[in-house]
C-alpha cells in the first residue's frame, strides 16, 4: 500500500515587483503551515519523502511543516513549479520505491486537478469538498493498492482525508 499527501503552499503574499517564483507566505500562511504540519505528524502520516516546488512559498510552507516530519528526506522539483496535473503525475511515477509515503508540495490548480484525477473511492461528503475547492494548505491524503509509484494511474485512490487548515483551527478552539 502507498499513500500520498497533496499539500497545497500556505498562503501567499503579493508583493508588488516580486516575482512570482519568490512570493513569500503571507501571515495567515506562516500560521496555518504548521498546524498542518502538527496535523500530519499527529495523524501518522508522516511521509518518507517530500517532493517541493521551488518555489518561495513552497520552500517556505515545506519549512514549517518539516519540524513535525523527522526523518523525512526531500528534494525540491522543479517540474512540479505551477505544474499542470500531468507533471504532477510524472512526479509523483518517479517518486523511490522505498517511499511508502510521499509528500508533494505544490499549487494549483494542478494539485487539485491531481488529486481529482487520482481519486476513485472515498467518503462523498470528502471527495465533494475536494471537488469545490483546494484552499491554500490544504491535505488531501490518498491510499492506493499498488507496488511502488510508477504503477499509479487515475481513479486508484481511495480519498482518506482532506483537510483544510480553516478546520484545523476551529477543532483547535473547539478544545
Amino acid at each position: 500500500m502507498r499513500r500520498l499527501l497533496l499539500l497545497r503552499h500556505a498562503k501567499s503574499g503579493y508583493p508588488q515587483g516580486v516575482a512570482d517564483i519568490d512570493r513569500p507566505l503571507a501571515p495567515r500562511g506562516c500560521d496555518a503551515a504548521p498546524l498542518m504540519g502538527d496535523y500530519i505528524a499527529r495523524e501518522g502520516f508522516r511521509p518518507d519523502h517530500a517532493m517541493v516546488s521551488p518555489a518561495r512559498r513552497t520552500q517556505e510552507t515545506w519549512e514549517a511543516v518539516r519540524p513535525f516530519l523527522h526523518g523525512t528526506r526531500e528534494e525540491t522539483v522543479p517540474s512540479i513549479y505551477e505544474a499542470p496535473s500531468a507533471r504532477i503525475l510524472d512526479a509523483i511515477r518517479s517518486a523511490p520505491d522505498e517511499a511508502a509515503t510521499l509528500l508533494i508540495i505544490g499549487h494549483n490548480p494542478g494539485l487539485g486537478d491531481a488529486a481529482l484525477r487520482l481519486v476513485g473511492e472515498g467518503p462523498k461528503d470528502l471527495r465533494r469538498d475536494l471537488r469545490e475547492k483546494f484552499p491554500t494548505a490544504a491535505l488531501a491524503v490518498i491510499t492506493f493498492e499498488i507496488e511502488n509509484w510508477s504503477a499509479i494511474t487515475d481513479g486508484a485512490g481511495t480519498l482518506l482525508r482532506y483537510v483544510r487548515p480553516r478546520q484545523l483551527a476551529a477543532e483547535m478552539e473547539d478544545d
